[in-house]
């Protein structure tokens, strides 16, 4: 909304010093200086409207040290994280840009679905919240949706690349040339000289004019990433500031990648797929990152309210349409390897419990407990030791993303 009133005051009234809203930095870092403000500054009120409503948490006995203290702490937390992050982004983005419209709808999407699991489990008093089935389905219609759009819709388009740029206009991000934008199911590979990957040679077994059943491939895969990303970041919260800290440092990464993405200069120099209008999202990313770290201030040890599934559940849904969007979802295994380990953990444990079972008569475990970081606590270590580590990992290899920028 500023965005839009700040240019009419440039280009209508042409008052001096309201161009600068042209620029993605300049909202960016507006942007991540008010999510941050917002999150701590009404952050604060919100766990006191929790703790009034008494959204306190209720936690099962697993045995673990210090866990009973946790009883009755406020959580659906996530709030903070959605409102401090959709503030600035309705108030300092095009709201027209499609990439936002689908990250606003993925926020609110799947904040709603863990929102009313969070509701089920405090209020209903039933420990088991929404049923497995009805998450899944959510996160299947969001998945269809973003599938959709992004296959379908004519403003999701790759340019050509170009020998050399012809014009650049800084401030529209834009570049004067005969390139031709153009749909496209092409992906990125990682580490890879030449690293595209189209979806649609997937089907070409099929014969002429399989292009046009791209979509076959594209939309399945949209929904099994984002529905994998979502429910690995809702097992990752399960201790202070472990989802809401590794989530913040691997949106950071994908936020230099929304950045040189929609920069033709920077995408151009470093070989990298141009998608026109992406970069509008680097403004959002630093919102969410602010809204993120902002929530660390109450959600570290000792936690003074958790995201529950509204947040953890929305989380994952924004970092999967961030990668897909920018065609990075290939790099998500190793921005995202904690979620995925965490994932693994519970499903290398239960796979194996039951072939045991099934063999030997009696269940056997691999993991003193699933997901991991409850192993590591099983094992003597501090929370607060285990999530310090696990952030310092996802560090590295955040930094290993940004690498695949130029190794090759």
């Amino acid at each position: 909304m500023l965005y839009y009133l700040f240019e009419y005051l440039d280009k209508t009234l042409d008052v001096p010093g309201t161009g600068v809203f042209q620029y993605i930095t300049f909202r960016s870092a507006l942007a991540l200086m008010l999510s941050l403000l917002i999150s701590t500054v009404y952050g604060k009120k919100i766990i006191t409207i929790l703790k009034n409503k008494q959204v306190g948490e209720t936690v099962r006995e697993l045995g673990l040290e210090g866990q009973n203290q946790k009883a009755g702490t406020p959580t659906m937390g996530g709030i903070i994280i959605i409102i401090a992050t959709l503030i600035p982004v309705l108030l300092l983005t095009k709201l027209n840009n499609i990439y936002i419209v689908l990250l606003i709808i993925t926020t609110i999407w799947m904040g709603t679905i863990g929102f009313i699991d969070d509701y089920i489990k405090i209020f209903k008093k039933d420990k088991q919240g929404l049923k497995g089935i009805f998450k899944v389905i959510g996160q299947v219609g969001l998945g269809l949706i973003v599938g959709s759009v992004l296959y379908f819709h004519p403003g999701v388009t790759v340019r050509e690349k170009l020998a050399k740029p012809v014009a650049f206009n800084q401030t529209e991000n834009a570049i004067s040339s005969p390139a031709r934008e153009m749909k496209s199911t092409t992906t990125t590979i990682p580490f890879t000289k030449n690293n595209e990957l189209d979806y649609a040679k997937i089907i070409e077994w099929t014969g002429e004019g399989y292009e046009k059943w791209a979509w076959l491939v594209f939309i399945p895969i949209v929904i099994f990433i984002i529905t994998a990303v979502s429910n690995g970041a809702n097992l990752t919260d399960g201790i202070d500031g472990l989802a809401a800290g590794t989530s913040a440092i691997s949106v950071l990464a994908l936020g230099i990648f929304t950045f040189i993405s929609g920069n033709i200069i920077l995408s151009s120099y470093l070989n990298v797929m141009y998608i026109p209008n992406s970069g509008e999202m680097t403004v959002f990313v630093s919102a969410f990152a602010g809204a993120l770290v902002g929530f660390l201030w109450y959600n570290s040890y000792p936690a003074s309210v958790f995201m529950g599934d509204t947040g953890s559940l929305t989380i994952g849904g924004i970092i999967a349409v961030l990668a897909i969007s920018v065609r990075k979802e290939m790099l998500l295994p190793v921005l995202c390897a904690i979620f995925f380990a965490e994932s693994a953990s519970v499903i290398i444990q239960v796979a194996y419990f039951k072939y045991t079972k099934k063999r030997f008569g009696e269940g056997r475990r691999v993991f003193l407990m699933s997901p991991l970081h409850h192993h590591y606590q099983k094992k003597g270590y501090h929370e607060s030791k285990i999530v310090t580590r696990f952030w310092i990992v996802t560090i590295l290899l955040a930094i290993v993303a940004i690498v695949t920028l130029k190794l090759r």
